[in-house]
């Protein structure tokens, strides 16, 4: 028997496995059955809780951030090893928090290694911010095919650690009528590993120096999830640039499970985003991967 924490970031839900020294082996055949809706515990992805010294991709991480004692090892529910994700970033370091693996200093950040680098979380009025480090445009201007859309839009290539592309569309019912079970169809071989974000700008865009953005995504390897950290941040990021230089670089993102805060600011080696929103624990269990 294997014990699991069930924990969500704006809907965008993930089952919890501690592995402190890495000894569990996380096939992809289990990563799909504890995801499983109907069958296992049922989540869009796995936070495997590992010391950073236990996995090769986190033992390279301490050259860089000696104090990032834990390794965010995610996957997709399809079992696919995944580089970022924000809202289950949030998750895992309130799990550290509450589980007593990890300690914080007030007004301090808590240092979490993953496949796209350390990031740095602290707490928030909301819950739990997030850098998310530097970002790009990546990926062109793939069009996008999605079922319910009645012809291909353009959309704006996008990469924080994972790549997105994010696409404007005309009105909420334009977005209250999209499928998105089913993964939309991109152009370009470049972006074809992407998620993809369905965006609707606020009316009016900005609101008391903060900008609006309404989204849906599907997610590769998952499906259309109820919220994702990057995936927000990407909206918010296109939504900007699409604007002009004189957009906020302060953004409320409204996805189905709630809201999410993103805000962009200079950084040594960039633009950084950074990524605020709720983490939270439902329950605790047990299962059989066998």
């Amino acid at each position: 028997m294997v014990a699991f924490t069930k924990g969500h970031g704006t809907g965008n839900d993930f089952v919890i496995i501690e592995d402190l020294d890495g000894e569990l082996d996380l096939t992809t055949s289990r990563v799909q059955a504890l995801c499983d809706r109907n069958f296992g515990v049922g989540a869009d992805g796995v936070l495997r809780v590992v010391r950073s010294t236990a996995i090769p991709e986190g033992a390279a991480l301490l050259t860089e951030e000696p104090a990032a004692e834990w390794f965010m090892d995610y996957r997709n529910a399809d079992g696919s090893a995944v580089q970022m994700c924000g809202n289950g970033i949030r998750v895992f370091a309130h799990y550290l928090l509450r589980s007593g693996l990890a300690t914080r200093e007030p007004g301090s950040t808590l240092p979490i290694g993953t496949r796209a680098g350390v990031r740095d979380v602290m707490s928030s009025d909301t819950g739990y911010q997030v850098d998310l480090g530097r970002w790009r445009l990546a990926g062109g201007e793939p069009l996008a095919r999605a079922q319910g859309l009645s012809v291909a839009r353009p959309g704006l290539g996008i990469d924080i650690g994972n790549p997105h592309v994010v696409v404007a569309l005309a009105s909420d019912e334009e977005l209250a009528g999209l499928d998105l079970n089913p993964a939309p169809l991109l152009d370009s071989t470049a972006a074809a590993d992407a998620n993809v974000e369905f965006v609707v700008p606020g009316e009016p865009l900005v609101r008391d120096g903060v900008g609006h953005v309404r989204m849906r995504v599907h997610e590769r390897g998952v499906g259309e999830t109820l919220s994702c950290g990057t995936g927000a941040a990407a909206a918010a990021l296109a939504v900007r640039y699409w604007a002009g230089e004189r957009a906020p670089h302060q953004w409320r993102v409204e996805v189905p499970g709630g809201v999410l805060g993103v805000r962009m600011f200079a950084a040594e080696d960039g633009e950084h985003v950074g990524l605020s929103g709720p983490a939270q624990l439902v329950y605790r269990g047990e299962i059989d991967l066998a």
